[in-house]
């Protein structure tokens, strides 16, 4: 069994977790949204994912909606002592599937109180605010009013730590000055770099950078030059992808998420993967391709 321990830890609030974690989202039906084909399936995952020493699971309630909660209650309660869980909080779901703003205290209110029933929890260890001025990344505009909402509701003894998501540097600053912020979550793959000075900042004041899409979302990593590294590694391309943010930086949570227990196996098996300085430097310079593209 791989030994995820190797890709080192990382404090997320006042826990100290490995940074080799887990992403629910791919635990819904098709589009994130209904149930699983086959919800086995996604119990299995969940429980192979703690047995191989996952101790950071990312979710949320608008996944399904309710879809993966309720899955990881019924895979993994009660939980293992250091299972940390990390919910977001500021989408609703359309009957259609599309996401939708829910971003008035009152939303946010019941968004915490519908992951707390849904997951069968007293308090969520950390809640990300999910930026909706972009729905497709980061847009400016004040978050205020929504974080001294979760200011109150931690306060409450509701949540214990507050993060971000899909967020610029302003807002960042914006929400360390109404809650200390433990983490930052937004897009960024060896692709997808936009956030490198971001990373650098929060990783000099010990703030975890959970990255979503590490091997690309809904839109899988497509590089010959990275299939070209894996190949010379006796790898897979994601696991090269997982290896490569892993050296980005100390900080940085990886949550790569699957419905397949051979994935999460492949997936973890970054941990173990070495990547010699040649293989480093070529897949650095795999975003510079993608700008000329």
């Amino acid at each position: 069994m791989t030994d995820i321990s190797k890709a080192g830890t990382f404090k997320l609030g006042d826990r100290t977790v490995k940074r080799l974690g887990y992403g629910a989202m791919q635990l819904a039906g098709p589009g994130v949204f209904g149930p699983p084909k086959d919800r086995d399936a996604a119990l299995a995952v969940l429980r192979e994912a703690i047995a191989s020493g996952v101790d950071h699971i990312d979710t949320s309630d608008f996944y399904g909606p309710h879809v993966t909660n309720q899955i990881i209650r019924e895979a993994l309660h009660p939980y293992p002592a250091n299972l940390t869980i990390v919910t977001k909080v500021s989408a609703r779901r359309g009957a259609d599937a599309s996401w939708l703003p829910a971003m008035s205290p009152k939303e946010l209110t019941e968004a915490v109180h519908d992951n707390l029933r849904n997951l069968g929890l007293d308090v969520i260890e950390v809640v990300n605010l999910r930026s909706m001025h972009g729905i497709h990344g980061p847009a400016e505009g004040s978050l205020e009013p929504q974080l001294n909402t979760l200011a109150e509701l931690q306060r409450q003894g509701l949540i214990r730590h507050i993060g971000m998501s899909n967020v610029t540097s302003t807002q960042i600053a914006q929400g360390r000055s109404i809650a200390e912020i433990v983490c930052v979550q937004n897009q960024y793959n060896i692709a997808h770099r936009e956030d490198d000075a971001l990373i650098d900042a929060l990783a000099a004041d010990g703030i975890a950078y959970v990255p979503f899409f590490p091997l690309g979302g809904f839109t899988p990593l497509q590089s010959d030059t990275l299939a070209n590294v894996a190949r010379k590694l006796g790898a897979t391309p994601m696991q090269v992808a997982l290896a490569w943010l892993l050296r980005r930086a100390p900080n940085i949570l990886l949550i790569p998420g699957t419905s397949s227990v051979g994935h999460l196996r492949e997936n973890l098996a970054a941990a173990e993967l070495d990547l010699p300085a040649d293989a480093l430097a070529v897949l650095n310079g795999i975003a510079d391709e993608k700008a000329a593209a």
